[in-house]
């Protein structure tokens, strides 16, 4: 009897992919998994459809390590048209009112940078935050407010890039959990004319930076061996951790997830044999323990 093989394959490895404008993360997840025939995908942190920019996918085993980019600090770059406010505070929704824009450049700069620090935010009702089992957009399309709690973010850095008013355009690193079009509408409401979000660019994640992502168009446009060469190695996503090397008995004991002694660093590592194995912790005594182990030949 004829075998029918399977169109999904074992695939390890990180895209950064540049998610185009009007597509859900999810989308561009799926598209992209089906570029490589991935068994197994994920990403590490949902852009709005609305949003550009940086979204890392992570195949295989690669994907137990999405943790350190989703708890990671973003960079985005925003642009904010002043004067004008929307049901989901971006260009997508449906106007709510107009105002005039009687404030200075002065006076934005003075307002944004009262963002920089620690901050409450209050997440807006258009988004996938869950109440009750379901997302809060879905509570939202149908007219129903939910009454959310504040939450503390921390933004890093605020920097007003260009002023043209009523429009502005700024850069902010922020911490996980921020919502950029909540950040915009504070900005209008501080400037007594409101405001929505009309563009959205992510420009980093963490230590991982645009400038190396891949277009859908472009991937689609090259061969099996050139799409596998666009991917990084999963302990790409651990690179900023120090490594530790075992050999012999340590490598073994290791690779069953036993505690090994001898390092002579602190706190989480990436851990290597004859080739990556996973992500560790040296404790205070000096054991390794293995917090995330990879799948090996």
């Amino acid at each position: 009897m004829n075998q029918v093989r399977s169109k999904w394959q074992i695939v390890d490895g990180v895209l950064l992919l540049d998610k185009p404008q009007g597509m859900t993360s999810n989308t561009a997840l799926q598209k992209a998994r089906r570029l490589f025939s991935a068994a197994k995908a994920g990403h590490t942190g949902t852009l709005d459809p609305m949003a550009t920019g940086l979204l890392p996918v992570l195949f295989g085993e690669a994907t137990k390590f999405s943790h350190m980019l989703l708890d990671a600090d973003k960079t985005y770059r925003a642009s904010v048209l002043l004067g004008r406010t929307t049901n989901t505070g971006d260009a997508d929704g449906e106007l709510l009112e107009e105002r005039p824009v009687s404030c200075s450049e002065e006076d934005v700069a003075a307002v944004c940078a009262r963002f920089v620090g620690e901050i409450e935010q209050v997440p807006p009702m258009y988004s996938a935050l869950k109440f009750e089992g379901r997302a809060l957009y879905d509570y939202a399309r149908q007219g129903i407010e939910i009454e959310r709690k504040s939450r503390r973010i921390t933004i890093f850095e605020l920097e007003v890039e260009s002023i043209a008013l009523p429009q502005l355009q700024i850069r902010v690193r922020c911490s996980k959990g921020t919502y950029i079009r909540t950040l915009a509408e504070d900005i209008g409401k501080l400037l007594g004319c409101g405001a929505h979000l009309t563009a959205l660019r992510r420009l980093a994640t963490g230590p991982i930076a645009l400038d190396a992502t891949h277009t859908l168009e472009a991937l689609g446009a090259l061969d099996e061996a050139g799409r596998s060469a666009c991917l990084l190695a999963p302990d790409s996503l651990l690179a900023h951790l120090p490594a530790v090397h075992l050999t012999g008995e340590l490598e073994q004991r290791f690779s069953h997830g036993n505690p090994v002694a001898g390092a002579d660093v602190r706190g989480e590592v990436r851990v290597y044999g004859a080739q990556f194995m996973g992500l560790g912790r040296v404790e205070a005594d000096g054991i390794l323990r293995a917090v995330r182990l990879i799948a090996t030949a």
